[in-house]
Order: C-alpha cells, then structure tokens, then sequence
C-alpha cells in the first residue's frame, strides 16, 4: 500500500486499485497528535503527581515517548484512512 514511510503508491501491488481517489492530507496527523498528546500528556502528569521529578526527566523520558508514538501510529492511521474513504467513497 504504501511506496515510502507515508507515500502511498499509485496502485495497489496485489490488486491493480488505483489509488488516485486519496487525498487524506493532514487527517492522519491531526488524529494522532491529538490522541498521542492526550495519553502521553497524561502519563506525564499522572508522573508528576506521583515522584515529583526534575524537568530533565520529561525531557528525556516523555519526549522520546511522543514522538515515538506519533511516528509508529502516522503510518497505520493514514492507511486506515485511505481504506475508509474507499470504502465510503469520498472520492
């Protein structure tokens, strides 16, 4: 499905479908930063609340958390996407 990290390929390997129909843009990106942010930003204060650490600790600890979080979910959730404005039809 897809031909790079993010780049879909122009037509599916097994099937032929041509996906020109997709146009997802930012959506992927929107959902998971805010889902992502959303638990990672509360595993921090949940954190916080409990231990009470130096600011150096969030930088080392929930910085690599979130952008390993946004980077593994970005490519499963934009082809989610695609599937569902195929199936839709939203083309």
């Amino acid at each position: 499905m897809f031909s790079g990290a993010l780049t879909l390929a122009p037509r599916c390997e097994a099937c032929g479908l041509d996906f020109g129909f997709d146009d997802v843009s930012d959506g992927p990106a929107v959902f998971v930063s805010l889902v992502a942010g959303f638990c990672v930003l509360g595993a921090a204060v949940a954190f916080d609340i409990a231990f009470e650490p130096p600011v150096w600790v969030y930088f080392v600890v929930f910085l690599p958390t979130a952008l390993t979080v946004c980077l593994g979910a970005l490519r499963p959730v934009k082809g989610l996407m695609a599937a569902a404005r195929y199936k839709n039809q939203a083309g």
